[in-house]
């Protein structure tokens, strides 16, 4: 990999999955990893003046504001994270010939029907959060900039708020059932994974490049798009949330509470969540060979790593738990 990597958010699940992954990969890559006094993702100023400072190869773009209920009444902040910032990030890789990878959401989509939504079909957000990284995808496409916008669902890893590690900690203090969202439906994303496409798709545009000093538009071509990129299969934050039960089981031998599944309108919430988040993933495979592992595989990797640390020894104080 010839020049600097940009990661925005390594203080994020993604942005720190990639960084570490870059790390062990290749200890000799030139990874800038800005902190927020170094970049201020919510002045554009800040953000120009990085981004020339460090003239990078490549700008991964996973900062975000992820706040989802928040947003309905932050959208001010929500935008500048989510929208204004990807697109000067974008305008400043033009002038580079840089290439930014942009990750973005499910939640571009109104979340109806029972198809997996493919990058073509039409947007219609259901929520502020899901408007704001609506116009970040569009800032960027706005641009020349060689991009690549990968829309994900259902985020996990190993460090960081998330619900694999929510259950992994209800299902190992607690003794009532649990009643859990059954009526959405996706597909649970190992950020580690994510990562490693992330990496993979960077190192196949270089493969590709005619040179290291040539602009990447030139390389990325017309694989420079919207993709979606999530784990194989589908479930639900009630399956989910059993496939956490049935490890603590079976590697801990642990007899967790039952799991009860539960509609969404039994969990209100200020934004609303779409109920169909199913995402096909064949034009990452057919343009880029990459393919994520099957959801309950990464789930059980994540959950080996977990299990050291995270099981606790105190309850918490609730059984009624929000899907994201």
């Amino acid at each position: 990999m010839p020049g600097t990597v940009l990661i925005t958010g390594t203080s994020g699940q993604v942005g720190s999955a990639l960084l570490g992954l870059m790390r062990e990969r290749a200890p000799g890559m030139q990874i800038a990893a800005p902190t927020r006094g170094e970049m201020d993702l919510e002045n554009a100023d800040s953000i120009r003046s990085y981004v020339r400072s460090v003239a990078p190869r490549w700008i991964v773009s996973s900062a975000a504001y992820t706040a989802v209920d928040a947003a309905e009444t932050d959208r001010e902040a929500a935008y500048a994270a989510n929208a204004t910032a990807p697109g000067v990030l974008a305008e400043e890789a033009v002038k580079l010939g840089a290439g930014i990878i942009h990750l973005s959401t499910d939640y571009v989509f109104p979340g109806t029907g029972t198809h997996p939504w493919v990058e073509t079909d039409a947007t219609a957000p259901l929520n502020a959060y899901g408007a704001s990284k609506l116009a970040g995808e569009q800032a960027i496409a706005a641009t020349s900039a060689a991009h690549i916008i990968l829309r994900t669902s259902w985020v996990y890893s190993g460090g960081g708020k998330n619900f694999v590690r929510t259950m992994l900690r209800l299902l190992s203090t607690k003794t009532a059932p649990l009643r859990v969202v059954a009526d959405q439906h996706g597909s649970p994303t190992s950020a580690l994974d994510l990562a490693s496409a992330i990496l993979g798709m960077m190192v196949a545009t270089e493969f590709e490049a005619p040179n290291t000093e040539a602009p990447l538009a030139e390389a990325l071509g017309s694989r420079g798009s919207i993709y979606h990129c999530t784990g194989t299969g589908e479930t639900t934050w009630a399956g989910l949330a059993g496939a956490v039960r049935e490890h603590l089981i079976r590697d801990h031998n642990m007899t967790p509470p039952e799991i009860i599944g539960v509609p969404s309108s039994e969990y209100p919430t200020p934004a609303a969540r779409p109920l169909n988040s199913r995402m096909d993933c064949t034009r990452l495979f057919a343009n880029f060979g990459i393919r994520l592992p099957h959801w309950r595989d990464s789930v059980e990797v994540a959950l080996q790593g977990l299990a050291a640390t995270d099981l606790p020894t105190k309850g918490l104080a609730t059984t009624a738990v929000a899907p994201r």
